[in-house]
């Protein structure tokens, strides 16, 4: 088992696939930030939504924003639809994904 470099609870499951950070050669670098997993239907990737504020200089206001950000998600982990996960940023793996999803949060 690697050390990733985060405080993480590492999974008990173990796992072949090499983009996992755990049990792979996947390093983990940049934003690690949580959101809630919305769709899991894609082989070995994951959909994260993540909400946050943001505020309006002429209203002197928040107003709540959203983005989803597409995530590897390794074998070893089992994460369903609406599940707290903890993602971290990594190299480029396709087009679209340049996250992992590190942890499933307890809630």
């Amino acid at each position: 088992m690697r050390n990733v470099g985060i405080d993480l609870k590492p999974p008990t499951k173990t796992c072949d696939d090499m983009h996992c950070p755990f049990h792979g050669v996947l390093g983990v670098r940049g934003r690690v930030f949580q959101g809630t997993a919305v769709s899991v239907a894609a082989p070995k990737t994951a959909v994260v939504q993540r909400e946050y504020l943001h505020y309006i200089d002429k209203y002197m206001r928040y107003e709540k924003r959203r983005r989803r950000i597409r995530a590897h998600l390794p074998p070893c982990l089992e994460v369903t639809v609406g599940d707290q996960v903890t993602v971290g940023e990594c190299r480029p793996l396709t087009k679209t994904v340049s996250f992992v999803v590190l942890e499933r949060v307890p809630s």
